[in-house]
């Protein structure tokens, strides 16, 4: 085959492309000059000329040269193949390297297809290497993803060409099932449009006979050699998606079969997984050809090898495939596998799986394939509760809870009494079996067996507390987490079992305590503890015997009180758990002796955290019931001291609670004997000076937590507004709680509270540390009017308070709490949901403004602090403007009673935002202009003020919106430019009718991929559609087009999934109230956590970091959405969004109902 198309290399070129290909590849070689070499040839083949390497290097003798040829090609063709036809060029380096663009020469295109299956033929014929021939398959797969799309292809029937040049050059078929191999994967991996893709899997699908004969063939053939059977199996694993039913009915019977011989078996056993998990037979298809047969086989050849398995104490290949493949058997059929669950079969098959979940020894230590199984546990209950028995309870109860809703009567409803649970049969037996299998592996091994665990340098809390800090991390991690998904199956087993469960487990633990010999450990009663610890969210908060059995003398009456850590430690963990359990009306005694053996452990510091937590827990739940024994616990708060300083804010958090619970004026002498201390402890740490500050600071911390548990604990679990029906029991326990308030005690109390917070600020706000714990406390100690306690402080105070701490020193802590503070000084009203902020509050944010402004303008003034693409302070730029946010929605006119400069300086730093790359900071500048316009503009008092600033100061901004919808910005940001762009336009016709066209279409507008046509229909579509529907789409369009991504697969799914989340969030857009505000207007306790997380810039960091996987996700799911869009058409796009909007108005309606 001629390849004078392709450039001609000088020999010396060539052979110095080869010295460094060997070069780059020596072994034992300097990394960094490795690294060098390897990216000299990165560059190289980056070089147009790079074709005329391919042949030459594929002919030479090394093969690592000979491999840089066949991936030249492959990148040539997959990185600077462009589909437009180009200008000729010359056969020479001097005329190639003219061209600007490497774009290779359509017309070439079939006669380079046919130079590279030559070369492939010549690498097989002189039994070149392997890794070259599939590397050169790999770059002819990829040359038919540029040649076949299109109308018509231009490389008709590829896979047969390919395969006929291949055996017609002396290709044996293990290569020809190779080829097969790669290029169903390549098309399988390939990222085109939805388009193009379904015509290469047409193609695939055209070929796919040809595929089944050859596999059949190598398969069925007494003369094919073991490589030769195994690319036949890598073969068929590959072509699964692309076979239609009745090529795989062909081929499934002989698959089983090779199960019986050893040395297929894996092979078999991988192509049966991946026939039963993502072929046409997926999903529960194909009982006949597919799961008889294989149960069939599996009750005669598939229990020699679990026995053999058994016998020899370890999972070698075969059985760890058999175990695979009865997990995806299990999967596949489980509908079937729950409705025959009493034939001899079936219960062969789910006692092999028992025996894997069983195996001997410890997970991640001796064996790893017992987790594989536990999946099937969980899809066996589901599959027994969808087993028809007669009765749909769930089906009626639904009925009448719409008649309910509806008004109509209820009177022929059913008595639902009379049905019982269904019984699952022979069900039973098994889960019984598997709780009892499970429990056994869970169990922690003893400490001689746990010293052959791989030994090394741990700092592993649980082993070190137990005083076993020798052993592996990672097997102690793995088995914890062993532990944790067995827990999730336990889940399973007690929606079968029921109570039966917690009988058996309660029934071996009373016998373990009451026969164990002072030598025995406690390993087999901690197992059973964490089990029935693992399965509390399943059980119903009601009377409960077996749990009065746990909870009593029986059991937590014989745990130990001294060592033994582990197994108390599990034992406090579990009475934390079932903590509102003891909310049930039953006799108390049973919480007083949980809560005697979670005292006695708080002053051991091996335990102090796991009992101080179950401490809170059990508090927070039983508040009522433990307000009768409040002497208790103040004997509780006198042992204080002996607790250790990292747990006594739980300790003081718990006896708040309880304290909560009694009626407010019952309240004032308790509080005052828990605060007053802690107040006094942080007044002295303040007074410290000289070189013992550090210490100090350390204590100031403690009793800032100690302050923050205090106030959690005094916060009611619910709103007020749902624990009273009648308005005058809300009115009158506020009045109440508001007398006790006023008491002198609780007032001297909040104002040193007040003043030490002061005094803490001056002195230390600047330490990352102190101002953490202060974020905390005043994020706890601040509430809304219905969940004041007798300690909540005024925001007014506090804001002044938060503003001096960001004069020293600003930060997005500051910055977080000012913003939250800002909707306390505005907050909703009982009576009323219209509500104007006081002069106060206005006056007390008029003067914080200026703070605000110049803390955080300064702390950015620094070079690169606000760099596009290098910022040192998001997490302070992105809370500015959520602060900025909260102050336009409640206090818009002070923004305008600012002095003029300070209005300016704001929206040149917004502007300045708006050219980011950082993407949260740029979102936030975005929403809080939204809702400066909307506010500002709305309103008759502002709307001149506004008008004038839209008019001098917005002409920028509309600037940095549209070079951002064109590509300055980052795309996940689109959405939110495209937000306020439409503000812009429904606020400011006339202004964004000269400023659009002015901007589109000036010359120092970004350079874009638009042409002049795609501006113009884009500024028409903006500025005189009046369906904002029509707007957003037409923006949407208008990025994709000037970033360059109309037509691909990113560019289709980033605007489908665009469109329907918008057409979700319009349909719940009932105000212009942003979601994020949405939890400040629930109970104090919830306020607490979202800003708490706000507060924090490590959180901000995660936040940031899941949101890049989002993206990705959410690229993936767009494709899949693109590919029923572009497979059904336009119509069907527009159904599923109606059908989206219909679905959020039915859920909105459901909660308005509830509500």
């Amino acid at each position: 085959m001629q390849a004078d198309f392709l450039p001609v290399l000088s020999q010396a070129d060539i052979e110095q492309a080869a010295f460094l290909i060997q070069s780059a590849y020596i072994p034992g070689q300097d990394v960094e000059e490795a690294r060098r070499m390897q990216q000299q040839l990165f560059e190289i083949q980056k070089k147009p000329e790079a074709w005329g390497l391919i042949l030459p290097l594929l002919d030479h003798p090394d093969p690592n040269v000979e491999f840089f040829g066949a991936h030249t090609a492959q990148v040539k063709i997959v990185r600077d193949w462009y589909a437009s036809h180009s200008p000729r060029f010359q056969a020479s380096a001097h005329t190639w390297s003219i061209y600007i663009r490497d774009t290779f020469p359509q017309e070439h295109a079939l006669p380079l297809v046919h130079i590279l299956v030559a070369a492939s033929t010549r690498v097989i014929v002189t039994g070149k290497s392997k890794v070259t021939l599939r590397k050169l398959f790999v770059a002819i797969s990829s040359l038919a993803l540029k040649l076949v799309p299109g109308r018509p292809p231009r490389w008709p029937d590829w896979i047969l060409s390919v395969v006929t040049t291949l055996s017609g050059g002396g290709g044996r078929p293990e290569h020809i099932l190779e080829f097969l191999e790669i290029a169903a994967e390549e098309v399988g991996s390939s990222d085109l449009i939805s388009t193009s893709k379904a015509q290469m899997q047409q193609s695939l699908l055209d070929a796919a006979p040809l595929v089944t004969e050859a596999i059949t063939n190598a398969l069925l053939s007494h003369s094919a050699s073991p490589s030769e059977r195994d690319a036949a199996f890598k073969c068929l694993e590959a072509w699964i998606n692309y076979l239609r039913g009745d090529e795989l009915t062909s081929i499934i019977p002989i698959l089983v079969k090779l199960l019986s011989n050893e040395e297929n078996f894996v092979g078999a056993s991988d192509v049966l997984q991946e026939v039963l998990n993502a072929s046409s037979f997926s999903d529960g298809f194909g009982i006949k050809i597919l799961t008889e047969p294989l149960l069939a086989f599996l009750e005669t050849g598939g229990l020699p090898i679990v026995q053999q398995t058994i016998s020899a104490g370890e999972v070698d290949e075969v059985s760890r495939s058999l175990c695979k493949l009865l997990v995806s058997l299990g999967e596949h059929s489980i509908s079937y596998i729950a409705s025959h669950l009493s034939t001899t079969r079936v219960q062969n098959f789910v006692r092999m799986l028992i025996t894997y979940t069983s195996l001997p020894g410890y997970y991640g230590v001796d064996e790893e394939e017992s987790e594989m199984t536990l999946s099937f546990w969980y899809l066996l209950q589901e599959a027994l509760w969808s087993v028809d028995y007669g009765v749909d309870v769930a089906e009626d109860a639904l009925a009448e809870w719409a008649e309910s809703i509806q008004g109509k009567s209820s009177d022929a409803r059913p008595d639902y009494e009379e049905f019982k649970a269904p019984d699952h049969g022979p069900a039973r037996p098994i889960y019984i079996e598997l709780i009892q299998v499970l429990r056994k592996k869970v169990t922690w091994p003893r400490r001689s067996e746990l010293a052959r665990w791989t030994r090394g340098a741990l700092k592993y809390r649980d082993i070190k507390l137990a005083g076993e800090s020798n052993h592996s991390s990672d097997q102690i991690d793995k088995f914890q987490v062993y532990r944790r998904d067995v827990g999730d199956t336990l889940i399973n087993a007690y929606y079968i079992l029921r109570e039966e469960l917690l009988r058996i487990y309660v029934d071996e633990l009373i016998i373990l305590v009451e026969t164990r010999h002072p030598n025995d450990g406690w390993e087999d009663v901690e197992s059973i503890l964490h089990c029935l610890m693992s399965v509390q969210e399943a059980v119903v908060v009601s009377e409960n015997v077996e749990l009065q059995r746990l909870f009593g003398a029986e059991v937590i009456g014989r745990l130990p009180r001294s060592g033994q850590d582990r197994v108390r430690r599990t034992a406090l963990s579990l009475i934390g758990t079932y903590a509102t359990w003891f909310t049930v009306p039953i006799d108390n005694r049973y919480l007083l002796t949980c809560l005697s053996y979670v005292a006695e452990a708080l002053d051991e510091p091996a335990l102090c955290l796991s009992a101080a937590n179950a401490l809170r827990d059990l508090c927070d739940a039983n508040r009522t019931a433990l307000a009768q024994h409040i002497v208790e616990f103040g004997q509780l708060h006198a042992r204080l001291p002996s607790i250790p300083d990292s747990e006594k804010a739980k300790i003081v958090q718990s006896i708040a609670s309880v304290v909560q619970a009694l009626p407010p004026e019952q309240q004032i002498e308790p509080v005052e004997t828990i605060v007053a201390p802690i107040v006094e402890k942080l007044a002295e740490a303040l007074s410290v000076k000289g070189p013992f500050q550090d210490a100090a600071r350390n204590v100031a911390v403690q009793q800032l937590q100690a302050l923050t548990g205090v106030a959690k604990g005094l916060t009611r679990q619910s709103d007020i507004l749902f624990a009273y029906e009648d308005e005058d029991e809300i009115t009158a326990t506020l009045e109440k709680i508001e007398a006790a308030r006023n008491d002198s005690r609780m007032v001297n109390l909040q104002d040193g509270i007040i003043e030490e917070i002061r005094a803490v600020t001056l002195q230390w706000s600047t330490d990352a540390t102190t101002a953490d714990a202060m974020s905390n406390l005043i994020v706890a100690i601040t509430a809304l009017p219905a969940d004041v306690t007798l300690l909540s402080l005024p925001p007014v105070v506090l804001f002044e308070i938060v503003c001096v701490a960001m004069f020293r020193h600003q930060s997005a802590i500051w910055l977080s709490l000012a913003a939250m503070l800002i909707h306390q000084l505005d907050p909703p009203s009982l009576s009323s949901l219209l509500t104007e902020p006081d002069d106060r509050s206005r006056s007390t944010v008029l003067m914080g403004l200026p703070i605000i402004y110049d803390a955080t303008f300064r702390s950015l003034q620094e070079p690169g602090a606000m760099e596009a693409d290098s910022m040192k302070n998001p997490d302070v730029v992105q809370a500015f403007f959520g602060c900025m946010e909260m102050v336009a929605q409640h206090f818009t006119d002070t923004m305008f009673d600012m002095p003029s400069n300070a209005m300016n300086d704001l929206m040149a730093f917004t502007i300045r935002a708006l050219s980011l790359q950082e993407r949260y900071s740029l979102v936030s500048a975005c929403k809080f202009l939204v809702y400066l316009i909307n506010r500002s503009l709305s309103s008759a008092e502002l709307e001149e003020k506004a008008r004038t600033l839209v008019q001098t100061r917005f002409q920028p901004v509309v600037k940095s919106v549209l070079c951002g919808i064109a590509g300055a910005s980052p795309t996940s940001t689109t959405q939110n430019l495209v937000d306020l762009l439409l503000a812009l336009v429904s606020r400011c016709p006339n202004e964004m009718r000269v400023w659009v066209p002015e901007i589109l279409f000036s010359e120092d507008f970004i350079p874009t991929k638009a042409q002049r046509e795609d501006k113009e229909r884009f500024a028409k579509a903006v500025l005189s559609s009046r369906s904002t529907r029509k707007m957003r789409e037409a923006a949407q369009q208008f990025a994709l087009v000037a970033k360059g991504l109309e037509g691909s697969s990113f560019g289709y799914a980033s605007v489908t999934i665009h469109i329907l989340l918008n057409t979700m969030s319009m349909a719940s857009q009932h105000s212009e109230q942003p979601t994020a505000t949405v939890s400040m207007y629930q109970t104090s306790t919830h306020t607490h956590t979202a800003s708490a997380a706000a507060a924090h810039p490590n959180e901000t960091f995660v936040h940031k970091t899941s949101e890049k996987v989002l993206d990705s996700a959410t690229d993936e799911a767009g494709k899949q959405a693109v590919d029923y869009a572009v497979d059904n058409g336009p119509q069907d796009l527009d159904d599923a969004k109606e059908k989206a909007k219909g679905l959020w108005a039915k859920y909105c309606g459901c909660f308005s109902s509830l509500s």
